[in-house]
C-alpha cells in the first residue's frame, strides 16, 4: 500500500508511526499478548495527555486494563500509583496481577487488615484505607502521581458511597484520577462532576461486549431463545413460542379442582393440557446443569439470592450424582485445596463442613457466598478460574467485581430479598449479574439463562435484558469524624464549600436547574398578568387583594358553618335508640326508617357488627321499603330527631324478609302519616362578622370598584394569584434542595459544639480523637472513651463491647435477648446502650435523622458473646455453635471488631488509661485460627 502513496504521504506515515513509537502506551502495548479494544486506546492516550479519565463500560470488557496503564505511567514518571477496591478479595486479586507483572518488590497491598509493602511505588488498597490517609495527612501521599478508583459506580452504596466521594473531593490537585464504572446511563454527568472537581476529564462510554450475549429462557427440556433471530429491525422481538407458553399457562388453573375436571371434559382438553405440563416446568439444579453440560455451556454461574439456597444446590447435584471432573481433574483439585487449607488445623476443618466441600470441588460443583471462610471462598475462585469447577451457585455479591468469569450465566428467579422485602431485580442489576458471561478470548459467545418459573412475563424479561439503565445515584452524607476532619485541616466555611461540591449536591442543583427555569417562565408570564390588570383608576392589585381577602373570609366562616352543622346531626344521631322512627333526609335511602341499631359502639346488635365510632354514629335501619341499611354521616347534612317510638319484636330478623316486610309494614301505619318539620338554617355568621363587613366597606370605597373594566381585570388578577401561588411552592421546592448538604453539616456541627467536640474552628481533644474514629457509631466510639466506659476491661471483655459498635444482625430478631459476658462487660454494654439513647435524643434536637444516612444507630449487643469467647481462647466449634453463625460471617466480623480495636488503640488516651493496651492484646486474642487464615487480606 505505501507504493500508492507520494514520498510526502510516505514522509507523514513514517514521522507519524516514529512519534507513536515514541509513547508510553506502545511500550505498555508490547506487554500484552492481545491487541487493544478502541476505547482502551482512547482512554490511554487521554491519560498520557494529562488528563482525568472515566471508563464506563460493560463487565468483562478490560476496562482494568486502563488502571494498569496508570501503573504504567506511575513506574515510567518515577511516581507512585495508589489502585483502590471496593473490597479486600479484589484488592487481594488485583495486587496478586499486579505483583506477577512488576514484581512484588514493586507492588504492595493495604486493607485495613493487612498490610505487604506499604511503601512500594504502586500499594493496591480498599477505598476507606486511602480516605484514612488522607484526613490523616499520611507521607504515603508525597509523591502520588495516580489514583485508580476500581468500581467506582459504588458510590452509589447507601452504607459505603460516602467514601468515593471524599476521596475524589480530597485528593491533591496533582494527582490524576483514573476511574473505571460498570455502564451507567449518566456517565456524563459523572463525568461533568469530575471536570469541577478535579479538572480536565476525559469520559469514555463503550457499550460494546468483546463477547456477544445471548438472552435464552429454560423451560422444561427446552431452552428457548429469548428472542427472535436478528433482523434488520433495531428493535427486538420476543420470542413468539415464550409468549404463546405464558397465555397458555395463564389459561391454566391454579388448582387441580377446576370446573372442568368433571365428566363433561373433552378428552382432546385433556390431552392438550397434558402437552402443555409435559412441556412447561421449571428444571431442578442437577437438571439444569446437566442440561448445560450437554449442550457444552459449563461453566456457568448459577445466582441464587440466598445462602442456604446455594448451600442446597450443592447437596441436590451430589445426591444427583453429577460427576464434571474426570479422574485426573479431581486428583489436581485435592492437591490445591489441601495446599491452600495445609494451615488449618484438622479440628476446625471438620467444623468448616470441609470434608462435604472437597467431595464437591472434587465432583466439580461449590458454592460461593458471604457466609464462607474466606480461604474457602479463594478456592473455589483459583479452581473455578482453572476450569476444576464448573458450576458455582452463588449469591449476587460474587457479581460485584471479582474476576469469575463464565460461559454461562443462570438466574434462578427475577426477584430478591433486598433487605426489606421481595423486590424485582433492576435492569442495572441483571445486567451485573449476566456481565459474567463470557470468557474473553476463551468464549466465542456468552448465555444468560433464566429459569421459567409460574407467571413469567417474556416481554417483562425482555425489558431486563434489553435496558442498560443503571443511574449512578450519589449517596454523600456528612459523618462527625467527617466534619472534625474538615474543620480541622480547613475550618469551617472551607469545609462547607468543600462539601458544597459533592456530587450528592451536584445532582440536586442539576434538578434545581429545571426548576429554576418553570420559576422563570411563571416569573415572565405574572409581569404579562400584572401589565393586563393595571388599571388607570388605581392600584388594582390592592384592589384584587381585599376581594381574595373577602373570598377567603367567606370561605373559612363557610366551612366553620359546615363543620358545627356535622357536629349538630352527629349529636342528634347520638340520642337515638332502638324504635325510634326518622326521617333520613336525604342519600339513596330518603324517607322514613326504623332505628334498629343505633350504631354507637362496637358490638354486635340484632344479627348485625357494629362499628367504631370513627366518622360518628351510623344507625342500622329499615326503611319503609324493606332494606335493612347501615347509614353513615353523609346521609344527615342536618340534625335529625325521632318523629315516633315503635317497640321492635325480640323475634325481628333482619335477615327475614318475610320478618323485614312485616315490620315495614307496621311502621308504615304507625308513622307513614307524620310530616317532619323543615329544618330551618340558622343565620349566615357572615351576616354579623365585622371583618367581612369591614372589607366589604374597602371594596366600595376603592377606586378601583368604579371602573367599568373591573371584571375583565380581575379575570387577569385571579390568573395572577394562582400562578404567584404556584410559583412560591416552586420557590420552596427550589430552597429545600439547595445547601441540602451544608446544612445538614452545620447540624452536625452545631452538635459537635455542644458536645465539646469543636469551639469554632478549633478542634478541641475529644474532637482530635474522634477525628482517629471511622465507622457508623463513631461519635458513640469517642464519648465512650471519654467517660472511661472501657477502663478495667479485660481484653476479651473489650473484644465484646467493640463488637457492639460494627455488628448488625443480618434480620432483626427482638424477641430473643442476646447473650452476654457477665459483669464488667454486661455492664459496660449497659452504659454503651444509655450513652447511645442520650446521644439519640441530642441528635433528634438537632434535626439529625438515621433517615438520612446521617446519625448513630443503636448499637447491637448480638455478636458480643461471640467476640468475647473467641477472645477467650475458645476453640472453634464452640463458638460457632454458640454464635449459630456461618464461619465466613463470623470471620469477617472478628475482623472488623479488630479494624475498629485498632483506631481505638490509636485514639485511647497514653496517660492513665489501659484501653489502648487492652485494645492491642484484643487485636491479638483475636486474631488466630480461622480469622487469621487468608491469602493476603
Amino acid at each position: 500500500m505505501t507504493e500508492d502513496l507520494s514520498p510526502a504521504e510516505r514522509y507523514e506515515a513514517a514521522r507519524k508511526r516514529a512519534v507513536e513509537q515514541a509513547t508510553a502506551l506502545a511500550s505498555f502495548r508490547e506487554m500484552y499478548d492481545f491487541g487493544l479494544d478502541p476505547f482502551q486506546i482512547e482512554s490511554c492516550q487521554a491519560l498520557e495527555s494529562g488528563k482525568g479519565v472515566l471508563v464506563a463500560a460493560p463487565t468483562g470488557s478490560g476496562k482494568t486494563i486502563v488502571g494498569e496503564f496508570a501503573v504504567h505511567l506511575a513506574l515510567s514518571q518515577g511516581k507512585k500509583c495508589f489502585y483502590t477496591t471496593p473490597i479486600k478479595a479484589l484488592s487481594n486479586q488485583k495486587y496478586a496481577d499486579l505483583a506477577r507483572r512488576y514484581g512484588s518488590d514493586k507492588v504492595g497491598l493495604l486493607t485495613g487488615d493487612n498490610s505487604v509493602n506499604s511503601d512500594a511505588p504502586v500499594v493496591v488498597m480498599t477505598t476507606e484505607v486511602l480516605r484514612n490517609m488522607l484526613y490523616a495527612g499520611s507521607r504515603s501521599l508525597l509523591g502520588l502521581g495516580y489514583v485508580v478508583m476500581d468500581e467506582v459506580h459504588y458510590l452509589s452504596d447507601r452504607f459505603r458511597g460516602a467514601v468515593w466521594e471524599e476521596v475524589i473531593i480530597h485528593l491533591p490537585e496533582s494527582v490524576t484520577l483514573v476511574s473505571l464504572s460498570a455502564t451507567v446511563s449518566n456517565a456524563e454527568e459523572f463525568g461533568d462532576w469530575l471536570d469541577t472537581v478535579r479538572g480536565d476529564t476525559a469520559v469514555i462510554v463503550s457499550e460494546h461486549r468483546p463477547v456477544p450475549l445471548f438472552q435464552h429462557v429454560l423451560a422444561g427440556r427446552r431452552m428457548y431463545d429469548l428472542f427472535e433471530e436478528e433482523s434488520s429491525a433495531k428493535k427486538r422481538e420476543v420470542n413468539p413460542d415464550l409468549t404463546r407458553m405464558a397465555r397458555m399457562e395463564a389459561s391454566r388453573p391454579v388448582h387441580g379442582r377446576d370446573r372442568r375436571r368433571g365428566r363433561n371434559m373433552r378428552e382432546a382438553d385433556r390431552e392438550r393440557e397434558r402437552r402443555q405440563r409435559s412441556r412447561i416446568w421449571t428444571p431442578g439444579r442437577a437438571e439444569v446443569i446437566e442440561r448445560l453440560d450437554a449442550e457444552d455451556l459449563l461453566p456457568a454461574i448459577t445466582f441464587i439470592f440466598s445462602r442456604a439456597g446455594c448451600e442446597s444446590a450443592v447437596q441436590q447435584c451430589l445426591y444427583a450424582g453429577l460427576r464434571l471432573n474426570d479422574e485426573a481433574g479431581r486428583r489436581r483439585v485435592r492437591e490445591i485445596v489441601e495446599e491452600r487449607t495445609a494451615a488449618i488445623p484438622d479440628e476446625d476443618l471438620h467444623v468448616l463442613g470441609y470434608f462435604e466441600w472437597i467431595e464437591a470441588l472434587e465432583r466439580g460443583i461449590a458454592a460461593h457466598h458471604a457466609g464462607m471462610l474466606p480461604t474457602f471462598k479463594e478456592v473455589v475462585e483459583e479452581l473455578f478460574l482453572h476450569g476444576l469447577v464448573k458450576a458455582v451457585f452463588a449469591t449476587e455479591t460474587l457479581a460485584l467485581g471479582i474476576n469469575m468469569p463464565a460461559r454461562s450465566v443462570v438466574l434462578e428467579k427475577l426477584v430478591k430479598w433486598n433487605g426489606e422485602q421481595h423486590a424485582d431485580i433492576t435492569p442495572g442489576e441483571y445486567t451485573q449479574l449476566t456481565g459474567r458471561a463470557g470468557r474473553r478470548g476463551i468464549d466465542v459467545e456468552g448465555h444468560a439463562v433464566v429459569l421459567w418459573q409460574r407467571g413469567m412475563n417474556p416481554e417483562a424479561l425482555a425489558g431486563l435484558a434489553g435496558t442498560r439503565t443503571y443511574p449512578l445515584r450519589s449517596s454523600f452524607r456528612p459523618s462527625y469524624n467527617m466534619a472534625v476532619n474538615l474543620v480541622q485541616q480547613f475550618g469551617r466555611h472551607r469545609s462547607r464549600e468543600l462539601l458544597e461540591t459533592s456530587f450528592a449536591q451536584f445532582q440536586a442543583d442539576r434538578a434545581v436547574v429545571g426548576i429554576s427555569r418553570q420559576v422563570q417562565r411563571n416569573e415572565e408570564g405574572l409581569a404579562g398578568y400584572k401589565a393586563s390588570m393595571t388599571c388607570h383608576l388605581g392600584d388594582f392589585e390592592e384592589y384584587a387583594g381585599l376581594r381574595r381577602d373577602l373570598k377567603d373570609r367567606e370561605n373559612d366562616l363557610a366551612k366553620q358553618g359546615a363543620v358545627q352543622r356535622r357536629a349538630a346531626a352527629a349529636t342528634a344521631l347520638e340520642k337515638l335508640k332502638p324504635g325510634d322512627v326518622i326521617h333520613v333526609p336525604t342519600g339513596k335511602f330518603a324517607g322514613l326508617a326504623l332505628v334498629l341499631d343505633p350504631g354507637l359502639s362496637a358490638g354486635r346488635s340484632n344479627g348485625h357488627r357494629g362499628f367504631d365510632q370513627v366518622d360518628g354514629p351510623r344507625p342500622l335501619v329499615l326503611t319503609a321499603e324493606r332494606q335493612v341499611k347501615r347509614l353513615a354521616a353523609m346521609d344527615f347534612p342536618v340534625p335529625v330527631e325521632a318523629l315516633e317510638r315503635m317497640r321492635i319484636p325480640k323475634s325481628f330478623n333482619p335477615r327475614s324478609p318475610q320478618s323485614r316486610r312485616d315490620l315495614a309494614s307496621a311502621l308504615r301505619t304507625k308513622a307513614g302519616h307524620v310530616r317532619p318539620e323543615k329544618h330551618r338554617r340558622g343565620r349566615s355568621a357572615a351576616v354579623d362578622d365585622r371583618e367581612i363587613a369591614r372589607l366589604r366597606a374597602a371594596i366600595k370605597a376603592h377606586p378601583c370598584h368604579g371602573c367599568d373594566e373591573r371584571e375583565d381585570h380581575a379575570r387577569w388578577g385571579e390568573r395572577y394569584t394562582r400562578l404567584q401561588r404556584d410559583t412560591k411552592q416552586l420557590e420552596r421546592r427550589i430552597e429545600g434542595r439547595t445547601n441540602t448538604i451544608a446544612r445538614t453539616f452545620d447540624r452536625i456541627v452545631k452538635l459537635l459544639g455542644e458536645l465539646d467536640y469543636l469551639r469554632g474552628d478549633e478542634v478541641t481533644e475529644h474532637g482530635k480523637r474522634l477525628a482517629r474514629l471511622y465507622g457508623e457509631l463513631d461519635l458513640l466510639a469517642s464519648e465512650c472513651l471519654r467517660e472511661r466506659v472501657w477502663e478495667g476491661l479485660s481484653p476479651a471483655e473489650l473484644a465484646a463491647c467493640v463488637s457492639a459498635l460494627v455488628y448488625e444482625a443480618r434480620a432483626a430478631d427482638d424477641a430473643i435477648a442476646p447473650k452476654l459476658p457477665s459483669g464488667q462487660a454486661k455492664a459496660a454494654l449497659g452504659e454503651m446502650v444509655r450513652i447511645w439513647g442520650r446521644l439519640d435524643a441530642l441528635e433528634e434536637d438537632f434535626r439529625i435523622s438515621q433517615a438520612e444516612g446521617v446519625g448513630q444507630r443503636e448499637p447491637d449487643l448480638g455478636f458480643a458473646w461471640a467476640a468475647y469467647m473467641w477472645a477467650s481462647d475458645k476453640g472453634l466449634d464452640e463458638v460457632l455453635r454458640e454464635a449459630e453463625m456461618p464461619a465466613g460471617d463470623f470471620v469477617r466480623w472478628c475482623k472488623q471488631v479488630i479494624d475498629v480495636l485498632g483506631q481505638i488503640s490509636a485514639a485511647a488516651p497514653t496517660e492513665d488509661s489501659t484501653v489502648g493496651k487492652n485494645a492491642r492484646k484484643a487485636v491479638d486474642a483475636l486474631r488466630r485460627g480461622v480469622v487469621a487464615y487468608s491469602s493476603v487480606g
